[in-house]
């Protein structure tokens, strides 16, 4: 027979499992990586694109796959895990998106504006299905789907959104980066003198993230008859992942942006009522 908290009458197993999520802190350090991984997503994908169609195909496709399924298995947050995989998103995606453009011959508004609604759609499929779509409440499976859906979803768009103000309408590598720059102050602002909600203004930014990073890296490694620096994508790629592992790392060891995990006890007696939740309960016994 089963045990229970005695002050709750929560089963015992229950009370004592720990309620997880795996996200890391949004901090300084976030933001720094994920511009990371925007631009060496970026620069990686065109690089094996370069060297070989399959070769990149096969990388992303199951680079991509692979990483998913380690993250999804944990149980904890972990930097690698978790920054591998917002990595190989970054590569997946931008892979993705010009394999649309390039492949149907779509347009960058098209492909901007269908990249949109798809994250559109996730948001709102995300939000009626739990209510909620902020970061700090990817606690179930099915959040946590959302979530990932959602950030692979931001990469095509934000992949789409920086090729159409760079080529269609001819803004230039370096333009696009004032441009978005400018934009991602935007939620900023609003958030820290006009009260805008949390949820929103981390994920406008999180958006605008995508194509500042990856204009950044085609700014440093295309050739000068395109406005870039002609550094070339294999060393922006590779110069890209070094700061990656660095910053990783630092993460990893000092666990900087690791969150504390409440435990399911603390959870339910903060947000729920058990008698309107007993039988949910009792069926996970």
């Amino acid at each position: 027979m089963a045990t229970t908290d005695q002050t709750t009458n929560i089963p015992a197993r229950l009370a004592a499992q720990p309620l997880h999520v795996k996200v890391p802190e949004v901090m300084a350090l976030f933001w720094a990586l994920k511009l990371l991984t925007t631009g060496t997503g970026e620069a990686t994908s065109d690089f094996l694109g370069s060297v070989s169609v399959p070769l990149a195909g096969a990388i992303g496709i199951f680079g991509f796959l692979i990483a998913l399924r380690l993250q999804l298995r944990a149980r904890s947050y972990s930097a690698p895990r978790y920054w591998g995989l917002v990595m190989m998103i970054a590569i997946f995606g931008t892979m993705a998106a010009d394999g649309v453009h390039d492949g149907a011959n779509l347009p960058y508004t098209v492909t901007t504006a269908g990249s949109a609604l798809f994250v559109a759609a996730v948001f709102a499929l995300w939000h009626r299905s739990e209510g909620t779509i902020s970061i700090h409440e990817i606690n179930t499976p099915r959040r946590e789907a959302f979530y990932w859906t959602a950030v692979l979803g931001t990469f095509a768009l934000g992949t789409a959104a920086g090729d159409l103000t760079a080529m269609s309408l001819g803004l230039g590598f370096f333009g696009s980066i004032i441009l978005f720059a400018g934009l991602i102050a935007i939620p900023l602002i609003a958030w820290a003198a006009f009260s805008m909600g949390p949820v929103l203004a981390f994920w406008l930014a999180y958006v605008l993230t995508r194509p500042l990073g990856a204009s950044i890296a085609d700014w440093l490694g295309k050739p000068h008859s395109t406005g870039g620096l002609a550094l070339g994508d294999g060393v922006t790629a590779a110069l890209g992942f070094a700061a990656f592992i660095v910053l990783v790392a630092y993460v990893t060891v000092t666990g900087r942006d690791a969150r504390a995990h409440p435990t399911r006890l603390q959870h339910f007696r903060e947000e729920h009522d058990y008698a309107a939740h007993e039988q949910v309960l009792q069926a996970e016994i």
